[in-house]
């Protein structure tokens, strides 16, 4: 028989079906055991009856065992159907059960409340159990709203390089990589001067993936691995073209999560932002002046974009705001300066609900302009060579934004540690696995696995 996926059980009522997932829970009642399988569509709650042919294989069945299951869709009676959950009026009635896969005791019980180090360390475990599944589920639509927008938009998705000759920002922490003969190479910290040279071909372009950052932070807010969500545009007046752009694609993206998502939210305990029809934006001396701090400062510290946020969010009904104009000498030498506020950039950081999610600028496109500041910011622009390319040929008024997947998703659900919407987070600390430990002594691995 075909395989039934558990969400189109309710169109089967009065049918036999099979269906094929894992056992989420199971629970003995008298004569009758009772399970929850769940697949990927959902869960559906099953019983097998005293007698059932089933019962031999039910009393072996425990938690994470991988069956397929043939049974009977019946409807709940009025008295226990429960209201508002996902198969809640119907059942299943087990009629056989094959087990494809059995399982160990998992090493934690599935509702335990676990520390950040055991959530990680069992990740290939702690994915399958529901708020995680949320967390991903939610990662997963913040994606495909940023490409479905863009796409729609005009954009061209393209793959940027990850091995890069120079980093993109003139000073970042770098992953260098010792195997080019003669040359060095490192992980690429942005896809920034691939994107603009990418302006010359499809005017708008965008990227997403992973990107590399050496710096010793071991924070909430930090990783060594980040998921990005770049774009550039061409033909832009300044950036407040790229700051619509942007502010377009988070309201679709909201939108996105409320009418795909609302499950995964209240699975979290997390209710989605606040959204004005425009993001308020501030300059960033008129930020300082807010927050009544110097305004010499030529960057916000992290407790003044709490401050900020909460600002916007009570005076703006905004969980969004930007934060224009930072100093020239703060800024990536790409950045253009504004004519009328000499010293500072057209660039910008959105913050949201506390923590800057996202940098955007309009980008220098004159070559010789591009050159001089490359040398003011004490580089060598024979080393960019390759990039200026593009520009000594004709490049158009541009700009764009790169965003962190992992930092939007954490602020989305309101999780404490960005590594909580991470899958398997790279930091000075962790590959997997603590890197001062072990593989936990439960996985029966070998020490030298």
């Amino acid at each position: 028989m075909e395989r039934t996926l558990i969400a189109d059980l309710s169109a089967h009522v009065g049918a036999e079906v099979s269906i094929a997932g894992s056992v989420d829970v199971r629970r003995d009642q008298g004569k009758m055991v009772f399970f929850d399988f769940r697949d990927r569509s959902g869960f559906v709650q099953g019983v097998v009856l005293p007698g059932s042919a089933a019962m031999d294989a039910a009393k072996e069945c425990r938690g994470e065992y991988v069956v397929r299951v043939l049974g009977k869709v019946n409807q709940r009676p009025e008295k226990n159907v429960q209201a508002g959950k996902q198969n809640g009026s119907i059942e299943l009635e087990v009629l056989s059960i094959e087990i494809l896969s059995r399982a160990e005791p998992l090493p934690f019980a599935d509702d335990a409340d676990l520390n950040l180090d055991t959530l990680l360390d069992y990740r290939p475990l702690t994915v399958r159990r529901a708020r995680e599944r949320a967390i991903f589920a939610v990662q997963h639509e913040i994606l495909a709203g940023f490409r479905e927008y863009l796409n729609a938009e005009g954009f061209t998705e393209f793959q940027a390089p990850k091995l890069v000759g120079d980093d993109a920002e003139g000073g970042a922490g770098v992953f260098k990589v010792e195997y080019f003969k003669d040359k060095s190479a490192y992980l690429a910290t942005s896809p920034q001067l691939y994107k603009q040279m990418m302006v010359g071909a499809f005017e708008r372009v965008y990227a997403a993936g992973p990107q590399f950052r050496a710096e010793k932070h071991a924070t909430t807010r930090h990783l060594n691995e980040i998921s990005m969500l770049d774009f550039e545009m061409g033909f832009i007046n300044d950036h407040t073209d790229v700051m619509r752009m942007i502010e377009g694609a988070l309201k679709y993206i909201t939108k996105r999560l409320g009418e795909r998502s609302a499950a995964a939210f209240a699975t979290c305990g997390a209710t989605l932002p606040l959204v004005p029809e425009s993001f308020p934006v501030v300059k960033l001396r008129e930020a300082q002046r807010i927050l009544g701090v110097s305004e010499t400062e030529p960057d916000l510290e992290p407790e003044h974009e709490r401050k900020l946020s909460s600002w916007a969010a009570k005076e703006k009904g905004s969980d969004f705001v930007f934060v224009t104009h930072y100093p020239v000498s703060k800024r990536p030498f790409y950045t253009m300066e504004d004519e009328a506020d000499p010293g500072f950039t057209k660039s910008f950081d959105l913050l949201f609900r506390g923590v800057e999610i996202l940098s955007g600028s309009q980008r220098v496109h004159d070559y010789d302009m591009l050159v001089e500041k490359i040398r003011a910011k004490g580089l060598d622009p024979e080393k960019f060579s390759f990039y200026l390319m593009a520009f000594k040929y004709g490049l158009p008024p541009h700009g764009g934004i790169g965003m962190g997947l992992e930092r939007l998703t954490q602020k989305y659900l309101g999780l404490e540690n960005v590594k909580e919407a991470t899958l398997f987070p790279r930091d000075m600390n962790r590959i997997d696995v603590l890197l001062s430990g072990s593989i936990p002594d439960d996985t029966n691995e070998p020490d030298d696995a």
